[in-house]
């Protein structure tokens, strides 16, 4: 099953470590998070795919977890899940005998797409504070406010 995993990670033209046998940490380059490592961990019954979305949010908790609860009903092969202090994984089983190349395929495409379409709209929820004074700090300074332009509409405060 390793060598599936590893020919699908070649396939997809993916950057990848194996730090230990059947253990693959991929590097999945997105537009709104810049990158979404992501482990797919050979047991001996099923892949294991994780990759971290987000630490725990600084405020708004209810609406943030309940968007994420929210988004998990409606993807496919992994699901929004929370460690032990509350910061925010992609996690997802399945089976040894339906692993495939196209289905690595398709779940790293699915860890891809929902942890970079959804990623700025988290951050709106539960980091919205946090935003408003790094933007303010960096405007105050002239310093560059480019990788905070998704957050522009109520981050800085000329936006109509």
């Amino acid at each position: 099953m390793r060598d599936v995993v590893e020919a699908a990670l070649k396939a997809a033209d993916v950057s990848y470590d194996e730090p230990r046998p059947g253990a693959f940490l991929a590097k999945l380059p997105g537009q709104h998070k810049l990158a979404t490592m992501t482990w797919l961990i050979v047991g001996e019954r099923v892949l294991h795919v994780e990759a971290f979305f987000c630490r725990q949010p600084d405020e708004n908790h209810t609406e943030f977890y309940r968007w994420l609860l929210g988004k998990n009903g409606s993807m496919y092969g992994v699901s929004f899940s929370l460690d032990p202090v509350g910061d925010v994984y992609l996690v997802g089983r399945m089976p040894l005998t339906a692993v495939t190349e196209e289905e690595i395929d398709r779940l790293l495409g699915c860890v891809l797409t929902y942890s970079d379409e959804w990623f700025d709209r988290a951050l709106e929820l539960g980091f919205a504070s946090s935003i408003r004074r790094e933007w303010a700090w960096r405007a105050k300074r002239g310093e560059s406010l480019a990788n905070l332009q998704a957050f522009a509409r109520f981050a800085d405060p000329d936006a109509s």
